[in-house]
Parts: structure tokens; C-alpha cells; sequence
């Protein structure tokens, strides 16, 4: 079973409907016995970093979510503000992350010329994924598809063998990441149609 850890952030219930789409066996909850029992989890996110931080919290969900992700090696996907928390740091409200990737997350600066001149932020629509490396998430994923994005800041990974997948927006930044079993993606796969899906189906298939 698949735990969408629901912390008070994210479109939950989006996720959970492509997951029962493709039949994998997936809920939503809070409950520690959920997240203990459960053979993977998926951590969403739409919102503020620091807010974020603060909910689990104040739900008492880091030491549960530590023990399977970090003590158990249990497979986590983290989307969107979900794949932010897995740093160590944020600009976004200046405060520490989960810290299980050795990473920070930044927002983007584009100045009125040169690098990322006339580009908005947040970061929004479609745009294409660069596979650095193979991992199990991408199965049946070709160089170049595009994913659905809604996103001011993005993760600045210091190992870069961490990452699996980069998008250029003004820069390049992370687009997917994986540590030993934590995968992280800055897209969302519930608004990417077939390609999306079929990351979900990946994630639930993968040891």
C-alpha cells in the first residue's frame, strides 16, 4: 500500500485518483500506524516551505517519516514542495528541510537582462525533462518529454550524482532526484497526462 502523507498541503486527492486509475492500493492519511505499515509513501506539496515544515511538525510526522524513510530505506516520491523538503535548507522562509538530500532550495533570479531575461516567475506550463541517468522511475520515459510545472523555487543539489533529470528555465535546475530510495520531482505527474502516470506507475513498481 502507498501512503500519501497528507499534512495539510498539497492536491491529495488528485494524486490519489491517477493512483486508483492505473489500481495500485494507495490512501491518504496522517495516521503514524499508516505511514509505519505502508510499503511506500508519496509526500505532495503545494505551498510555502516553511509552512510546510511547521505542519509536520506541529502532526508530529518527522520522526515517523524518518524511521521508514531514512532507518527502513522505504521508497518515497516527493512532488513539488514535496521534493523541496527532502534539502536541507530554504530560501523560502529561511528555515531547514527534512535534510535526507544533501541539497538547498532557491528561488529563481532573473534580472532585467542576460540569463533568464523576460522570464516570469513562478515557473509555469509545460516544459521538457533532460535524463541525466537511468533509474527505475523513468521506465518507458524518453529523453525530452514534457511535464506540467508550477514552481518559484527548485532544488540546487550538491552531489550531482543525485540527479536524475534536469530542466532549463532561465537555468538549469533539477527536475528529478534520486538518493538511494528518495525520488523527488518538481513537476506535477497528476496534471502531466500519460507521462505522468506513468511515473506514478514506476514509483509504485520500483524496489
Amino acid at each position: 500500500m502507498i501512503c500519501i502523507v497528507d499534512y495539510g498541503m498539497g492536491n491529495l486527492r488528485s494524486i490519489l485518483t491517477k493512483l486508483q486509475r492505473i489500481e495500485i492500493d494507495a490512501k491518504i492519511s496522517a495516521d503514524l500506524a499508516d505511514i509505519r505499515s505502508a510499503d511506500k509513501l508519496i509526500l505532495p506539496g503545494v505551498g510555502h516551505f516553511a509552512a510546510a515544515m511547521d505542519n509536520l511538525t506541529k502532526r508530529g510526522l518527522i520522526p515517523a517519516l524518518a524511521e521508514k524513510v531514512v532507518d527502513q530505506k522505504t521508497p518515497i516520491l516527493g512532488i513539488c514542495l514535496g521534493h523541496q523538503l527532502f534539502s536541507r535548507w530554504s530560501e523560502e522562509g529561511d528555515v531547514a528541510g527534512l535534510g535526507w538530500v544533501d541539497a538547498r532550495t532557491v528561488r529563481f533570479h532573473f534580472n532585467g537582462n542576460g540569463e533568464g531575461a523576460g522570464l516570469k516567475v513562478p515557473h509555469m506550463g509545460w516544459n521538457t525533462i533532460r535524463i541525466e541517468k537511468e533509474t527505475p522511475l523513468l521506465g518507458g520515459i524518453e529523453d525530452n518529454s514534457r511535464y506540467y510545472f508550477v514552481h518559484s523555487y527548485h532544488v540546487d543539489c550538491h552531489d550531482r550524482g543525485d540527479i536524475v533529470a534536469e530542466t532549463s528555465y532561465g537555468r538549469d535546475f533539477v527536475s528529478i532526484l534520486q538518493h538511494d530510495n528518495i525520488y523527488g520531482i518538481q513537476f506535477h505527474p497528476e496534471k502531466s497526462h500519460n507521462r505522468g502516470i506513468q511515473i506514478l506507475k514506476n514509483f509504485a513498481e520500483c524496489g
